[in-house]
């Protein structure tokens, strides 16, 4: 079936975007604005210190101006992501990415600015201005790296060192993204093919084994050609986390990287322990797989083939809304009222059009709807991704309609948590509904595959960065062969003795890019595990187990991450929610052998 293009599709299954502007000629005013408003903000510099009335001043003119700025940037973007071939709007993204590049430019020295505050200060201020408790966390936030900031005239020359010490990662982007070229490879139709990162994707879950040992090879054959610049990239980058950790007297990059999200890193070390010690569940799978798929050799390019084949289960957009608006009521009926706007109301962009963006996103400003955008299929997955994003889309209608704009958006820390939640509710209402063994099968490996990319592979990606780190600083060279053989013997603890040792996936630490991200992908296991524990609690817990996740929904960043996910009744600094995860997988585990036997 032919792609339709934009103006094909029933305005219904487009989103609205003249609720946030109802013209280009309004946007293009609120653009202009904003470009004059700039110049103002600069002059802040001169008074913010002054008085505890400039200090509050100054915050609420700039949030102001960022507020405004937001709105356009969703609007250019949003537009140009629905038809990326159409330039009025690739030029109007383009512009709102540089706007919002000046803003930050203009705004730099907000925080350096609070930071010359002396705390008595500081103190006097809050006592002179009663309004600046408005923006007490957010002062807090800020004054909290006082013990880890230079004089003004050593982070000057620390930032303007930056783009030198970015270059490892720049460098590491153009080689992979532009340079580097994948050989050949027979794909599902016998037809020879040069194989990319979204082809492999694909290859590495074909039924024919010869066709995803074959992409397996060929891909690490193409970073093998480049591993000694790989680890070199590398280590530039691990360097340059190093230095920026002990200029800021910080004990390790990790801290350093946790203390900007005000994460402790007891998250961080007990998530790599618990997860260590539940290695087994891991292995039982794996030697699962390897039953099941009839393998005397099991090799890691096994490990994504699917094992239940196609589901039976298949929706329609419009059934799909019915089924997920049915899984969803234990999160209440105010929150299905949202839903059902969201659904309902020309929020999502739902349809695959030609040169609209790929995946799905939710996205939007504080004084904008959640908008979604989708690119649908009339399948489970597309059911789970609607399902995911719309836990994005609630999260952040509860914390803009809560919470003052100052704290209306929530970091990366706790994102993932809404969205994954809401795909753990699905599962338990698909495990609690389907009966037929095959269905339910499928439902239980989909978990399991999910549990294991997430909860267990991003723990071993931060295993991996934690060495690379703690290595650099002992002096150690992170070479090509000492990468290898660390990241080799890691991914054989990890999945286990069923899969055969050695071979090619001692290079995969060359591949991923959330290595340069500086301590980022232990976010998204922390965010699964969590996610599995509110889900039980929501499901299977009281109407107080409800309110506290509403209530973590509501939080926005009115406070630091840890705290407001404790108040929906899990702590992060202890193993606790990490065990409920373990269990969850295991009694899965236990049924989904148990169908398999039958």
């Amino acid at each position: 079936m032919a792609i339709p293009t934009r103006n094909e599709v029933p305005e219904e299954l487009t989103w609205d975007l003249t609720r946030i502007f109802k013209d280009d000629q309004e946007w293009e005013n609120a653009y202009d604005n904003i470009q004059n408003d700039l110049e103002d903000l600069a002059d802040l510099k001169k008074t913010l210190t002054q008085s505890g009335h400039d200090l509050y001043s100054s915050l609420t003119q700039i949030l102001a101006v960022k507020r405004r700025l937001e709105n356009v940037y969703v609007y250019a973007t949003m537009s140009s992501d629905v038809d990326t071939s159409n330039s009025h709007y690739l030029g109007y993204a383009t512009k709102a990415q540089t706007l919002a590049s000046q803003f930050e430019a203009v705004t730099a020295f907000l925080n350096p600015e609070i930071l010359s505050i002396p705390e008595d200060k500081l103190a006097q201020f809050e006592q002179e201005e009663p309004r600046l408790k408005e923006y007490q966390h957010l002062i807090d936030q800020i004054t909290s790296k006082r013990p880890h900031t230079l004089p003004a005239s050593e982070e000057k020359i620390i930032a303007d060192a930056q783009n030198a010490m970015s270059s490892s990662e720049n460098t590491f982007n153009v080689l992979t993204n532009s340079d580097m070229e994948y050989g050949y490879v027979m794909d599902e139709n016998g037809e020879m093919v040069q194989l990319s990162d979204g082809l492999y994707s694909l290859l590495i879950q074909s039924q024919d084994r010869r066709i995803r040992k074959n992409a397996f090879d060929v891909m690490y054959a193409s970073y093998g050609q480049f591993e000694n610049s790989l680890a070199s990239t590398l280590s530039g980058v691990v360097k340059s986390h190093n230095f920026n950790a002990r200029m800021h007297h910080y004990d390790s990059a990790k801290d350093a990287s946790l203390a900007e999200n005000g994460v402790p890193s007891i998250v961080y070390d007990t998530l790599i322990k618990e997860v260590n010690s539940h290695l087994d569940l891991l292995h039982r799978y794996v030697a699962l797989r390897k039953k099941i798929l009839g393998l005397k050799d099991l090799q890691m390019w096994d490990m994504y083939v699917p094992l239940t084949g196609e589901p039976t289960l298949s929706y329609n957009y419009e059934e799909a809304k019915k089924q997920a608006t049915e899984a969803l009521k234990p999160l209440g009926e105010d929150y299905l009222k949202h839903v059902d706007y969201i659904f309902n109301n020309r929020v999502i962009d739902v349809v695959e059009t030609k040169n609209k963006v790929t995946g799905a996103y939710s996205g939007g400003a504080y004084d904008t709807d959640p908008y979604e955008l989708l690119n649908w299929e009339d399948n489970l997955d597309s059911l789970y991704t609607l399902v995911h994003e719309t836990g994005h889309s609630m999260h952040s209608w509860y914390t803009r309609n809560f919470q003052p704009y100052v704290y209306g958006d929530y970091p990366i820390f706790v994102a993932e948590i809404a969205s994954t939640t809401n795909e753990n509710i699905l599962t338990e209402y698909f495990l609690d509904h389907i009966t037929d063994p095959q269905t339910r099968a499928f439902v239980l490996n989909h978990y399991l595959d999910s549990f294991k990319g997430t909860l267990f592979r991003q723990t071993q990606f931060a295993e991996f960065e934690q060495f690379i780190h703690e290595a650099d600083a002992q002096g150690e060279p992170l070479t090509a062969d000492i990468l290898d053989e660390f990241y080799g013997k890691l991914n054989q603890r990890y999945y286990g003795p069923s899969v055969e040792e050695g071979g090619d996936i001692a290079k995969e630490w060359s591949r991923i890019p959330h290595f340069y991200y500086n301590f980022y992908v232990y976010q998204y296991a922390t965010g699964f595990a969590a996610a599995t524990a509110l889900a039980n609690k929501v499901v299977h817990g009281d109407t107080s187990d409800r309110e506290a996740y509403i209530n973590y929904l509501k939080s926005g960043s009115s406070d630091y991450p840890t705290e407001i996910i404790k108040r929906a009744g899990v702590d992060m600094t202890k193993p606790n929610y990490l065990e409920d995860a373990f269990k969850t997988f295991e009694k899965r585990l236990d049924e989904f052998e148990s169908l398999i036997k039958r």
